[in-house]
């Protein structure tokens, strides 16, 4: 396994974007943007979930095929998730 050397300014640079995505997120909640509040909230959260699995889980750069399997088996199961508990909020019948 490759040992993969990044410096001590390139993550605190990302400690700092992650900062100020959290100040973002914060702010933008005293905003009122209508029905795009969450989903500014929720690409921002993204953003941050993003930066977060490949910089500091050092996903970025590896060369391994099970870290890859692992990464994708885990979104396709979240969309199905998701895409499951959508359908069933959207043909609920509501009073």
């Amino acid at each position: 396994m490759s040992e993969h050397k990044a410096s001590i300014r390139f993550y605190l640079g990302i400690f700092l974007t992650l900062l100020v995505l959290t100040g973002a997120t914060a702010g933008v909640a005293y905003v009122d943007l209508g029905p795009l509040n969450p989903v500014i909230a929720l690409g921002i959260a993204t953003i941050k979930a993003l930066l977060v699995a490949l910089f500091f889980m050092h996903v970025y750069g590896t060369s391994e095929r099970m870290t890859r399997v692992v990464i994708v088996s885990g979104l396709f199961f979240l969309m199905l998730l998701l895409g499951l508990s959508l359908a069933d909020y959207a043909t609920r019948a509501w009073s």
